[in-house]
This record gives structure tokens, sequence and C-alpha cells, in this order.
């Protein structure tokens, strides 16, 4: 276990620009102090020691702000910043060098028996306002967008933004897990989509509407046009603006992942 805290007290000073000398981040950060009471409670939860182990954990949330079940698994080099409102459920699993922000729940979804917490692989980031909720596997170097509500499994290297959390993949790009500006937005991508849908329905409805107007008959000359050519000039009108509705379905990329949830 003084392995494993170390671990916790070094990966400080790589993620934390704040983090100036070793008496701030002992006695100033409660994320590591969260941590410290967590493994102790853990060590004494997993030997079955009735109500010490809760206390302990209750003690920590009066502290520091964050919530720990002792029954929770977590890994080595975790660094919880700032922390305040962390929440995280008994049967919640935290991979290696997991990076958790401020007000992030891993809860479940209801009264379930048995695993009904979230699984997080290695070096999984979880942004402020964050929650992941049931019994779901986030898999190893996933980064989850501030403010997502994630419900379904993810896969290894994606990012995950929006509500509900739908997954955005990066093409094996490496980006540094404190840059949470450089989340893409996948409701603005799928809004500028439909909004350049419209604007070309509305041009071809335009067009249509002008050939309609150029071709249409006077009246005063049914000798060289006869009904039947007035209705094959309709079939040919109906028949293009069928051709624009087939041709204007949302097929656009960003528009089908944002609706179908990429993946989730």
């Amino acid at each position: 276990m003084l392995s494993t805290l170390l671990a916790d007290f070094r990966i400080i000073f790589e993620r934390d620009p704040a983090a100036r000398n070793w008496l701030e981040v002992l006695f100033c950060y409660p994320g590591l102090q969260a941590l410290v009471f967590h493994r102790i409670a853990h060590r004494l939860y997993n030997l079955a020691i009735p109500f010490i182990p809760r206390f302990m954990s209750h003690i920590a949330r009066f502290l520091t702000g964050i919530e720990i079940h002792p029954g929770a698994t977590i890994g080595h080099g975790v660094f919880i910043d700032h922390g305040m409102g962390v929440v995280i459920g008994e049967t919640a699993i935290i991979g290696d060098y997991a990076l958790i922000y401020q007000g992030v729940t891993l809860g479940g979804t209801g009264k379930e028996i048995g695993k009904r917490h979230p699984t997080l692989g290695k070096n999984v980031v979880v942004g402020t306002g964050a929650k992941v909720l049931g019994n779901i596997e986030i898999g190893n170097d996933v980064r989850i967008g501030a403010g997502s509500v994630v419900l379904r499994d993810v896969p290894s290297d994606c990012t995950v933004v929006g509500i509900p959390g739908r997954i955005v993949f990066r093409s094996g790009a490496r980006v540094n897990p404190l840059e949470h500006a450089s989340l893409p937005d996948a409701e603005a991508q799928a809004i500028r989509a439909l909004v350049d849908r419209i604007e070309q329905l509305e041009q071809q409805v335009n067009q249509l509407q002008n050939s309609q107007e150029k071709a249409t008959l006077p009246s005063n000359i049914p000798v060289f046009f006869g009904v039947g050519d007035s209705q094959n000039l309709e079939q040919e009108i109906r028949s293009d603006i069928h051709e624009i509705h087939n041709y204007c379905r949302l097929k656009d990329k960003a528009i089908e992942e944002f609706l179908d949830g990429s993946g989730i």
C-alpha cells in the first residue's frame, strides 16, 4: 500500500502545474487525502471489518468533499484534481493513472445487486462534472469531456462528449490530458451540418420554382401543347422533387454519428 500511496503522491507533480512542494501537496490536496483514507478503509473493508471502513469514508467526505465507498477498487497513480463533489460507488473500479476532476460521479443507475458501478481502464481522464453511470466498461486511454453523461460501454482510445455521451474518434492523435479545450464539439458539428443541408435545400427549391415558372404554358396557345404534355411536365417536376428528397436524406457523417451515438 505504501508504494501505491507514493505513486499517488508523485503523479500530482506530473499532472498539476500548481504543485510546488511536498508540504502543499501533502496538506492542501484533498484528492490525495481522500485516497489515503480510502486505501486504509479499503484494506479494512476487504477484511470484512464492520462499521469502521464506512465511518472512515464518512470522515474523509466531511474533510475533503470527496465520497469514496470503501468497497471501490482504485489503482495506483490516480489523481483526483480538486475533487469537491466527486462520488465513487461501491463496486466501481478505477485503473492506474486515471485523472478525475471535480464533480465527477461514478455511480449506479438503480438498485441492482452485485456489480452496478462503472469500470475505468488505465489512463482514463474524466472531465469536470461528468457522470459515468451503471455497470459499464470504459477502455484504456479514454477521455470523457466535461459535463458528459456516459451510459454505455466505451472502447479504448476514444473521446466521449455530450449528453448522452457520444464517441468522437481522434484518429490516433495523442492529446494532453489537461487540454479540455481541444475536445471536439459533436453537437456543434451536427447543427452546422443541418444548417448546411437546409441551405442546400433552399437553393434547390428556388431552382425548381424558377424552372417551373419558365415551363408554365400560356393558356392562349393550346394548339401546340396538349393535356398529355402538361401531365408529362408535372410528372417530371414530381420526379425531380423525389430525387431531391432522396439526395437530401440525412447522410452526413456528423449528423449520423450524432443521432446514432457514434457506436455507443
